[in-house]
């Protein structure tokens, strides 16, 4: 009888546990074209790019991505995909290239910003910008 209870004592807790994870919890790995991910970035981090990134990165990015990069901005509540944590190592860990693939195209929440910010150095900018976010 014990084992009985405690098998449904289990079950129960599995299943409440399964009931509040949120549906954003995992996502597909974003996979980025080798040829992307090796770009490097052109444009120095200096004083100049880092405060072009940061006025961009206000305007475009903290709505979702919070003033301090990590996935708590106004709107992230309201989307279907996580936004991630800017501040993590495994995002730092990713290349320039990559960041800029992912800013460039986009995908689903995470809107395409080659139209937005038409300049691909404004981009790279934000990239520089992202890196300071740790």
């Amino acid at each position: 009888m014990k084992k009985k209870i405690s098998i449904f004592l289990a079950s129960i807790f599995a299943i409440a546990l399964f009931a509040f994870v949120p549906a954003n919890s995992t996502q597909d790995p974003w996979k980025v074209p080798d040829a992307a991910k090796n770009k490097v970035n052109p444009v120095k981090s200096d004083a100049t790019s880092l405060a072009t990134g940061k006025s961009l990165y206000n305007t475009h990015c903290k709505s979702c991505h919070g003033t301090k990069g990590k996935g708590d901005g106004s709107k992230a509540a309201q989307l279907d995909t996580d936004c991630g944590d800017f501040t993590k190592a495994s995002f730092q860990s990713q290349t320039d290239g990559a960041l800029f693939y992912k800013t460039y195209e986009g995908r689903k929440d995470m809107p395409s910003f080659k139209k937005k910010i038409s300049d691909a150095d404004d981009i790279w900018a934000v990239v520089n910008y992202m890196r300071t976010l740790k």
